[in-house]
């Protein structure tokens, strides 16, 4: 179900409909608000990304590669459409089911293969979970003499979001915001791509006013699909990294991944969002 967005959203529909009536540990799966996404700019730049849109996000947090898109558009940077592509691949892969996760990341080399040929600069993930596994497509097909340097040239393209972003000059935002926010850094941020720290900087140069979180090396309990196969200890350390990113009292906790998004929002305490949405809200 997981990585066919169509069938996901579908369900998550009616989930919805019928929230009252199912299981609590259902019931915290569901997102409480979903924020509808904004339109999308039109016009085109000279600068070209590609983005990848995810499985699950476009019907848990619809405004997130919204968002994405506008504040691109603000520092002179279009998102080319890459619809072919689906899900990274992570999914399967993690669940033992490897040549279908393979396979995945194949159909998505194929799929961007003409922008990047046209001269895309990157291959932008707003989920760190996804960017995580898009950066081992090139150790993972190291192998197949048919996608090999292909693969390898798509895990050189594969930017978390903040990459982009740290390099541009972000003064021209103009962003005006008081929001006292908490950031928590999944583990396939800090960990797996190794840039722990990064969006905070981002939002400090931003004028965010960031509040300290104990522990922040903590996993939250998501971690793939560990909230499902272990929902006790799951549970445990979800309330764990709440009461750590509520300590300094925040108005909205952010994150740079879906799952622990949803996860932390499930709880029913402090709002979780994306952290790209609370920059694209603070624009002028």
């Amino acid at each position: 179900v997981v990585p066919k967005p169509g069938l996901f959203k579908g369900l998550l529909g009616s989930g919805q409909v019928f929230r009252a009536v199912l299981p609590a540990t259902l019931q915290s799966k569901l997102p409480h608000n979903v924020e509808p996404a904004k339109a999308r700019p039109t016009r085109r730049h000279a600068r070209q990304v590609l983005m990848l849109e995810g499985c699950v996000q476009p019907g848990l947090s619809p405004n997130t590669n919204a968002a994405t898109a506008r504040v691109l558009d603000r520092l002179g940077i279009s998102i080319t459409p890459g619809r072919e592509a689906g899900c990274c691949g992570a999914v399967d892969y993690h669940l033992d089911a490897q040549a279908a996760g393979l396979n995945r990341a194949r159909r998505n080399i194929d799929a961007w293969w003409p922008s990047i040929e046209q001269g895309a600069e990157a291959i932008v993930q707003t989920a760190s979970g996804c960017g995580a596994f898009i950066k081992e497509y090139g150790h993972l097909l190291s192998s197949d003499p048919a996608y090999a340097d292909k693969a390898k040239k798509v895990s050189a393209l594969a930017k978390d979001l903040v990459e982009v972003l740290r390099n541009e000059p972000l003064e021209t935002l103009a962003i005006s915001s008081s929001q006292r926010v908490a950031f928590h850094c999944p583990c396939t941020l800090q960990h797996a791509q190794k840039l722990g720290g990064a969006v905070e900087s981002v939002l400090t140069r931003l004028g965010f006013n960031l509040t300290a979180v104990p522990d922040s090396h903590l996993c939250c309990g998501s971690a793939g699909t560990y909230s499902l196969t272990q929902p006790e200890l799951s549970r445990q350390l979800r309330d764990n990294k709440l009461n750590a990113l509520e300590s300094g009292k925040p108005e909205v906790i952010i994150t740079a991944n879906i799952g622990c998004q949803t996860h932390l929002n499930g709880a029913g305490r402090t709002p979780v969002r994306h952290w790209i949405e609370l920059v694209e809200a603070a624009l002028p």
